[in-house]
């Protein structure tokens, strides 16, 4: 009989409600701060750009946050997502380990982030905004609220970072397929754009300065993020959810989970449930957070209170940070060119629960070659790094003689990638140098605030 590759789930069996980690943390995280004053920022100072429905969720205490069923009814187009065994890769490694990915290039825009995008724009529709402002980095979340604006007939503005908007053209023809406009960040249009000219590959910070301050300027648009906010992570816990009931499926629990990050929220979407066990059920997983050598958010920076935005128009956040206006250098990987990360993520590497890793590019795509050949997809360059060190945590066992599960998630995949590829496999891809001189320079201007413990 053929082992089994794939475990699947029935559309029944979307979760009905988001997994909310807040509750199970030790003791009350830090709280994100208003910068005029220093005090807790609290509803009041979140409300003229977002929503109260999410306001709600990204204070909430509470251990589950129930699902709209409108929310869930659109989920169904690509949820439940499958969870592949990766036997030809084990095959090629050698290894006893057992290796499990979850696929969310199955979703209509390729990737996890509709997870978020579909309900950010749904509790805005409820409050009577009809336009949306965001960022993208390598297109991925930009392409998800398209869709999701488009599903709840509102309008969408996207600024993307510079060098992912030259290195993915296509990833804009999808946002204005779905009846997006979008502008290359830094752009003329904003006072936030213009005052970054002399940045012109722009920077994740840079492209959310520009959507807050459209934004702030108009009542009936809001600003959506697609990571390091809480209620963005909790969105993203569907993932980690069907994960549980489908590594039950397959008999088996995973002893070690590795996600990509940039902002956090694949990666939490994956892991917050697999947290949850370990910290109310006595489980003992690992878990690993990749990110790029070029923008070593949570190995090489300090745990301060900084801006989420390269011009210091959000609160002031608990977060690890290479400095709000540090713009990391254009790796293909756009979706984790990030100064910071999300706080939930960054308290969980302070804590010592998540194991933080970074990779170069060229080991990265690496890996993805490696994985194309044998599982069939072409991973998008952020997932890339995942599968490195799974790669590497596969060989480790078999170095060790010892059986192993590892689940990680493979959060999109790279159709709009293949320049990079090209770049690869032609052996012209570099390895951008990660400047310790301009992030001390950049660490050097950051707000005078409380010091963490």
């Amino acid at each position: 009989m053929a082992e089994e590759t794939k475990f699947l789930l029935a559309e029944s069996e979307i979760p009905t409600h988001w997994v909310n980690l807040m509750a199970d943390l030790p003791g009350p995280p830090a709280p994100p701060l208003r910068p005029d004053t220093l005090e807790p920022a609290g509803p009041d100072d979140l409300s003229p750009i977002f929503p109260m429905g999410l306001i709600q969720q990204e204070v909430s205490a509470d251990p589950q946050v129930e699902i709209p069923d409108e929310v869930r009814d659109i989920y169904r187009l690509w949820r439940p997502t499958p969870l592949l065994r990766a036997r030809r890769l084990e095959r090629a490694l050698d290894t006893p380990a057992h290796l499990y990915y979850k696929y969310e290039g199955t979703s209509p825009a390729g990737s996890h982030k509709p997870n978020t995008a579909v309900p950010q724009a749904y509790y805005n529709k409820q409050e009577g905004i009809m336009r949306l402002a965001t960022e993208t980095g390598a297109g991925q979340w930009g392409s998800a609220l398209a869709l999701a604006c488009r599903m709840m007939d509102m309008e969408c503005v996207v600024f993307m970072v510079g060098s992912s908007y030259d290195q993915k053209p296509y990833r804009r023809s999808m946002m204005e397929t779905w009846g997006a406009t979008v502008h290359r960040s830094p752009s003329t249009v904003t006072n936030a754009g213009r005052a970054q000219a002399a940045h012109p590959t722009g920077s994740l910070g840079i492209a959310i300065s520009e959507a807050v301050e459209v934004a702030a300027q108009d009542d009936s648009t809001n600003y959506a993020l697609g990571s390091v906010l809480n209620h963005v992570l909790l969105h993203q816990t569907v993932i980690g959810q069907e994960s549980l009931a489908q590594m039950e499926k397959a008999g088996e629990y995973p002893d070690t989970v590795i996600g990509c990050v940039g902002g956090g929220s694949n990666f939490a979407g994956i892991a917050i449930p697999f947290v949850r066990a370990n910290l109310r059920e006595g489980r003992n997983t690992r878990f690993i957070a990749c990110e790029p050598a070029a923008c070593p958010t949570l190995t090489r920076g300090v745990y301060r209170y900084d801006f989420g935005d390269t011009m210091g128009m959000t609160p002031l956040m608990p977060m690890y940070t290479l400095g709000h206006d540090f713009v990391p250098p254009p790796v293909h990987a756009g979706g984790l060119r990030y100064h910071g990360d999300a706080p939930l993520i960054c308290g969980l590497v302070r804590e010592r629960i998540v194991e933080a890793r970074a990779f170069k590019q060229n080991e990265t795509f690496e890996a993805a070659v490696q994985f194309a050949r044998t599982e069939g997809i072409i991973p998008a360059p952020e997932p890339a790094h995942a599968i490195r060190s799974v790669i590497d945590e596969a060989l480790d066992a078999r170095e060790a003689g010892t059986e192993r599960v590892i689940l990680f998630n493979l959060c999109g995949h790279g159709h709009f990638d293949l320049a990079a590829y090209d770049a690869y496999l032609a052996g012209e891809l570099e390895d951008p140098e990660f400047s310790e001189s301009e992030m001390e320079e950049a660490l050097a201007r950051l707000p005078e605030t409380p010091a963490l413990t």
